[in-house]
């Protein structure tokens, strides 16, 4: 991948992340903890996709954050403008990331199967 794009994924990663973190006032966040996991930005720097892990007591409190920052996007790639030294800001696309769940998932199935130790194949 560009060495430019890849610059610039990092530092909207980062800038992003502490916008939601410390900008957006909204109490539907106040919860939950948010994690910008990767930024996929286009050659053209039109768009970007922002991938979002959160991590809630509950679903429903988790579907609730996600919108509330999807509705904030607008406000969000404002607040770059002066975060970010771009001639344009990318639009921001959100996309929920449940790669933990996924992992979690696999452990919990990998821990329940019945694989002896290498150690016990060898007695």
């Amino acid at each position: 991948m560009n060495v430019k794009i890849d610059r610039i994924n990092h530092e909207l990663q980062r800038q992003i992340a502490e916008i939601i973190s410390q900008e957006i006032k909204d109490p539907r966040i106040g919860n939950s903890v948010i994690s910008i996991t990767k930024v996929s930005t286009t050659p053209d720097l039109k768009y970007s996709k922002i991938f979002v892990s959160i991590y809630t007591t509950n679903k429903d409190e988790e579907k609730e954050t996600f919108d509330t920052i999807v509705r904030s996007s607008q406000f969000i790639r404002n607040s770059l403008k002066s975060k970010v030294k771009m001639r344009v800001i990318p639009e921001l696309h959100f996309i929920p990331d449940h790669t933990e769940e996924k992992g979690s998932r696999i452990d919990e199935i990998l821990r329940g199967l019945n694989i002896p130790d290498a150690e016990e194949e060898d007695k």
